[in-house]
């Protein structure tokens, strides 16, 4: 058997995150250490490890973890930050950025980035735009494998950071996604457990290179993640 693929997750906390942990539970072929400011539930049977550590301090983290791809799943929203475009940007762009920055300089070859679909670095769209930006940037850093993930609506339970307006985006979504075909295919709700599924099944690959992913990409690549028995 093979060696697990060793993977550093940071934005734990988030319902990505969370899903990711919860997809690790009972697989032998990863070994997931995730990252975070503050402390984070985790799910029942997990075998892994949790750093917890201030942002300033994530690199000498990275060096001790020894992993091999980076799986990042921070985000933050502007209604959470109270409107702060600033505080915004910190997190979706700096953070994201920086964290890349930090786990490349430790080691880490290859990365995984969940973006959001329509990211344009020349948008008119405040988040749209600083989306875009953190993936030119991170297309810069120099991993050898580099996978955008661009979804549309997440669904899933969030267990903190309630949106009631993004709720009510979820109940209409499976509606809303019959009348999204051709190009606009790509704005179709996914489910958080689906992106687990894609995000796993990309930290396998070392192929060489710069990939994005938007909703068909994404489902078919969680159909390629190996099964598990039991």
């Amino acid at each position: 058997m093979s060696e697990p693929t060793r993977i550093a997750l940071v934005g734990a906390t988030g319902m990505i995150g969370r899903s990711v942990m919860e997809l690790a539970v009972g697989r032998e072929d990863v070994r997931l250490v995730a990252l975070s400011r503050r402390e984070a539930p985790m799910p029942e049977g997990a075998r892994m490890e949790m750093f917890v550590a201030d942002p300033a301090n994530w690199g000498d983290v990275l060096k001790d973890m020894r992993a091999e791809v980076l799986v990042s799943a921070l985000g933050t929203t502007i209604r959470k930050t109270g409107g702060d475009k600033a505080a915004f940007h910190a997190v979706d762009h700096d953070l994201v950025v920086r964290t890349a920055q930090c786990a490349h300089e430790a080691g880490l070859e290859r990365m995984i980035s969940v973006s959001s679909v329509g990211a344009d670095p020349h948008s008119t769209n405040f988040y749209l735009k600083t989306k875009g930006e953190a993936e030119k940037a991170l297309t810069k850093i120099g991993f050898k494998r580099l996978d955008i993930l661009r979804p549309g609506l997440l669904r899933g339970t969030r267990k903190e950071d309630l949106r009631p307006l993004e709720g009510l985006g979820r109940i209409a979504s499976p509606a809303m996604d019959l009348l999204l075909h051709g190009k606009y295919t790509k704005y179709r709700s996914v489910h958080a457990s689906l992106m687990a599924e894609a995000i796993l099944s990309l930290a396998m690959r070392k192929t060489q290179g710069k990939f994005l992913h938007e909703h068909e990409a994404l489902h078919r690549t969680a159909t390629t993640l190996p099964r598990i028995e039991g």
